[in-house]
C-alpha cells in the first residue's frame, strides 16, 4: 500500500493525471468536429500541459512538504525535461497558424507564473483573476488549437463549445477553491473567500445548468445521447461540489475530481460512438 501511494503521488504531484485530462478534452473536441488524427494537437497538448504544470506548481509544491519534494523531484524534474522534449517535437509538426496560437496560451502561463514588473507579483497573485486565466488557457489549449490546427471554421458550434468547456473548467476549479479555501492566501481573493462556500457551490450548479442549457443551440449533430453524456458530467461534479467542503483529503479535487473527463472520454470510447461530445 505504501509503495502504491507513492506511485499515485507521484502521478499526480508530475501533472500526468491533468495531463491525462487535457488529453481526453482534446480528443472529444475531435470527437465533436469528426476530426480523424490530429494526433500531434493530442500530444502536444499532453506533454505541454505536463510541462506548464509542473513549472507552475514547484514553488507551491516546495512549500507544502519539502521532503517529500527532495525524494520527488529529481523524477519530476527528469519526467519535466522528458515531456518538454516531446512537446517540442510535437509543436513543431503542427501548423504555423496553431504554433503561433499556442505561443499566446504559452504567454497566458508564463503571465500566472512570473512576475514581469519589478516588485510586481504574478497574475496567480492578482485577486480573483486566477480562476479566469486557469479557464481561457483550458479552452485555448483544449478547443481552440485542435480547431485551428483541423482548419475548422469559426462558426457558433465552436463559439458553443468554447463557452462550455470555460464553464466546465470554472466549475471544476470552484471544487478546488472550496477545499483549498483555508490554504489559500487571502489575497488571492477566490470565490469562496469572496463570497462563502455556500454561495460558492450555488454558482457552480448555475454554471453548470447553463453549459447544458448552451447543449441546445448547436447547429449541428445535436443527439439525445449528446445531451446524456453531457448531463452525466454536469451531475457527477454537481456532487463534487455537493459534498467538497475545507477538510477533504488532496485526493478529492487532484485525483477524482480531475478522473471526470477521463472517465467521460473512456465512456464515449466504449459506447462506440462519434460527434457525441461538445464539451
Amino acid at each position: 500500500m505504501v509503495v502504491l501511494k507513492k506511485i499515485i503521488d507521484f502521478y499526480i504531484n508530475s501533472s500526468l493525471h491533468v495531463a491525462l485530462s487535457a488529453f481526453a478534452l482534446v480528443s472529444m473536441a475531435h470527437y465533436f468536429f469528426n476530426i480523424d488524427g490530429g494526433l500531434s494537437i493530442v500530444f502536444f497538448a499532453f506533454f505541454g500541459t505536463v510541462v506548464g504544470y509542473n513549472f507552475v506548481k514547484y514553488d507551491a509544491l516546495a512549500r507544502l512538504n519539502k521532503n517529500q519534494i527532495k525524494k520527488e523531484l529529481k523524477g519530476i524534474v527528469l519526467l519535466s525535461f522528458l515531456s518538454s522534449i516531446a512537446c517540442f517535437y510535437f509543436f513543431l509538426q503542427l501548423c504555423w497558424v496553431t504554433q503561433i496560437s499556442a505561443f499566446v496560451f504559452l504567454g497566458l502561463t508564463l503571465l500566472y507564473t512570473l512576475p514581469f514588473f519589478p516588485n510586481k507579483q504574478n497574475a496567480r497573485n492578482w485577486k480573483g483573476v486566477k480562476i479566469y486565466i486557469v479557464g481561457i488557457t483550458w479552452v485555448g489549449v483544449t478547443v481552440i488549437l485542435p480547431l485551428v490546427e483541423a482548419e475548422i471554421p469559426f462558426s457558433m458550434d465552436v463559439l458553443l463549445m468554447a463557452m462550455q468547456r470555460f464553464l466546465l473548467v470554472f466549475s471544476i476549479v470552484l471544487v478546488f477553491d472550496i477545499v483549498d479555501v483555508k490554504h489559500d492566501d487571502l489575497h488571492l481573493q477566490t470565490v469562496p473567500q469572496k463570497i462563502g462556500v455556500k454561495l460558492t457551490k450555488k454558482l457552480g450548479y448555475l454554471l453548470l445548468f447553463l453549459l447544458l442549457i448552451l447543449e441546445f443551440f448547436y447547429t449541428n449533430n445535436h443527439h439525445f445521447l449528446l445531451f446524456f453524456f453531457k448531463l452525466l458530467v454536469c451531475g457527477t461534479i454537481a456532487i463534487f461540489l455537493f459534498f467538497a467542503h475545507e477538510n477533504r483529503s488532496r485526493y478529492y479535487a487532484s485525483f477524482w475530481l480531475e478522473s471526470v473527463p477521463i472517465l467521460w472520454w473512456l465512456l464515449l470510447i466504449l459506447t462506440g460512438f462519434k460527434n457525441l461530445s461538445g464539451l
